[in-house]
């Protein structure tokens, strides 16, 4: 009989000489349909590897159904793609990239690089938490690795070494000064547990500045020992594609190396984002600035309401400064807005400021104007002019520091990905990857902040670092989960959290179909200071109908990152509201609030603690 879609019989013979003919007559010949997600993966394969190819597309060819039958006969395989180089059968998808990445494939095709070998098995674009983790574990694996990574001074200068944004100017310098800002509380606190003192208390930003970029030296060169004890080769150049698989190195010095490798992942990570308006990258700071900054910023301007901005307010106010924040709609965007809003009033009653709806530019004859200098100096003054989100008032106050926390780009749009076909996100420049972190060109892979709709941070990117290595060359197949993964701000009062925002648990499951339990607490290392009293709060989002599992875990107080990461390995493992209950907890302890919850927010009972 006919085959499916066709009204009479072909001509078998012509049919099998034209198949045959195809086949021969194309260095690649893959037959396809249109509609085949498959058949695009293994198009979008040869043309990263820039090899021409002839597909025809069986769902629109007159005797499609028939060819497919001729196909079935020669190869046994009754599926599309069905792939043929330079007359030897492939296979299907699947076949293909197996044949890609063990290398037959390029020896099909000819290639020159099987007589010429690549430089490297991996080369590692960014020595920052993740690319230094994925090099380390590919090392280990018995692969010959090259991690490049370049610090692009800041527009006042500022530079690092060896480690990425997290040491250098991220969560390692942040949290020692956030702990020198706790010090400064614990010493107000002391007097009322009976220490006392004669000598005034001050604080000195040199020397807590220089105390802590000493520390972080200390881990720069540990990692360059530790990658030279895992041989791997390490340039202090700024990589950058120029051809597939090859990229073009360039030193301080401007000197230029090139170098292959069969694979690539890229690890560029994301740099402060500046506001776009005359005045700011040549007057104002980022928090690449900050970490380093060899003055005291004296009273401080932060323009954001990110947590970097929050985190970089409180702890600048903890230091004893006059610190404002400029807010252009929401605090923490991306986090539970009842948290957010508590971090907030935290911060206000401990003396930040904030000014809300503002945005920094001046309207003068409807030309928006730079951030002023008014005197030059360590630090000088500045004068800030802001004009309302909502209305028409405009605002005007003098600076000795101006800092910018309104968001990060990834360092994705100058390294060439265009030039090797990697698609990026163009609204916000991130890298659309599959669930192994791969990008449309098979070769090419990314991981950390620079993945689009995925997690920004340092644990996140170094377990996908080493996951890929195992993947890539351990015979592996755990694949990075990016679900509940817990994080903290630390801000004066820490906020940590594990799961499902509450807005968000509402959007996905229906606010009927949830039960939030919540508390307020007091701290018994507060109470003989008597300060914030019922300010730290704790609350679970459960799932009513799975058991009231719980899907999101918030608390705001002291040490909010230790609580939530023990209790994130609970919720890993599906921790229920029964589970907590039965639960006993440490006595007296902040984490033990979970243990007791029973005031759900639905009956709208009081939560005040008044007593332990």
């Amino acid at each position: 009989p006919p085959p499916p879609g066709q009204t009479q019989l072909p001509d078998w013979d012509g049919l099998k000489l034209r198949v045959r003919t195809l086949i021969a007559s194309h260095r690649v010949m893959i037959f396809s349909k249109s509609y085949c997600p498959y058949c695009n993966k293994v198009k979008e394969l040869f043309r990263s590897m820039h090899v021409e190819y002839y597909a025809l597309e069986l769902d629109v060819t007159a005797d499609g159904p028939s060819i497919q039958q001729v196909l079935a006969e020669l190869t046994n395989q009754r599926t599309v793609p069905n792939v043929f180089v330079n007359g030897t059968h492939i296979g299907g998808c699947d076949s293909t990239y197996q044949a890609y990445h063990d290398g037959s494939l390029q020896k099909l095709l000819g290639d020159s690089k099987d007589t010429e070998p690549y430089d490297y098995d991996l080369i590692i674009i960014g020595g920052g938490s993740g690319g230094l983790a994925c090099s380390k574990e590919a090392a280990a694996l018995g692969k010959k690795v090259m991690v490049l990574d370049y610090v692009v001074p800041t527009p006042l200068g500022t530079s690092w070494g060896l480690g990425g944004t997290c040491v250098n100017v991220g969560c390692i310098p942040k949290k020692l000064m956030h702990q020198a800002a706790l010090l400064g509380q614990a010493l107000q606190d002391s007097r009322k547990y009976g220490w006392q003192y004669e000598e005034q208390v001050k604080h000195n930003w040199e020397i807590m500045v220089e105390a802590i970029q000493n520390y972080i030296g200390s881990l720069n060169w540990g990692y360059r020992v530790s990658l030279r004890e895992k041989s791997v080769t390490y340039l202090n150049s700024y990589g950058e594609f120029i051809e597939p698989h090859k990229i073009k190195a360039t030193n301080r010095k401007g000197q230029v190396t090139y170098h292959t490798a069969e694979t690539f992942v890229l690890a560029t990570g994301e740099r402060p984002r500046y506001l776009g308006i005359p005045g700011d990258k040549e007057y104002c700071i980022t928090s690449d600035d900050l970490f380093s900054l060899p003055y005291c910023p004296g009273k401080t301007l932060v323009v954001g309401a990110s947590y970097v901005a929050l985190e970089c307010a409180g702890f600048l106010a903890g230091l004893g400064l006059d610190v404002t924040v400029m807010v252009r709609s929401i605090l923490l965007r991306g986090f539970d807005q009842e948290m957010a809003e508590r971090v907030g009033v935290h911060m206000e009653t401990h003396g930040v400021k904030f000014i809300r709806k503002f945005v920094p530019v001046l309207l003068r004859l409807q030309i928006f104007i730079q951030v002023e200098q008014l005197e030059e100096g360590m630090p000088g003054r500045l004068k800030v002019t802001a004009k309302s989100t909502e209305g028409p008032e405009i605002f005007e106050e003098e600076y000795n520091t101006v800092l910018i926390a309104i968001g990060r780009d990834a360092c994705t749009r100058n390294i060439g990905l265009e030039t090797i076909g990697v698609k990026i996100n163009e609204k916000n420049g991130k890298v659309p990857v599959n669930d192994e972190e791969q990008t449309n060109v098979p070769y090419v892979y990314a991981i950390g902040d620079i993945l689009d709709g995925k997690l920004e941070l340092t644990p996140v990117a170094i377990q996908a670092g080493k996951l890929l290595a195992r993947r890539l060359y351990g015979g592996s197949s755990t694949k990075c989960d990016y679900i509940n993964v817990p994080t903290t701000v630390f801000t004066p009062l820490e906020y940590g959290s594990c799961g499902l925002a509450e807005e968000r648990a509402i959007e996905e499951f229906g606010k009927q179909n949830l039960e939030v339990y919540h508390s307020l607490f007091w701290p018994l290392e507060w109470t003989v200071p008597g300060r914030d009293n019922n300010t730290c709060y704790a609350k679970i989002i459960c799932s009513k109908h799975d058991n009231n599992r719980v899907i999101g875990f918030h608390v705001l107080g002291p040490n909010a990152g230790e609580v939530t990461q023990g209790f994130a390995a609970a919720i890993k493992c599906g921790l229920t509201k029964e589970l907590l209950d039965e639960t006993i907890g440490i006595h007296p302890t902040c984490g033990e609030v979970f243990t007791t919850m029973d005031i759900t927010k639905s009956s709208g009972q009081d939560i005040t603690q008044r007593g332990c």
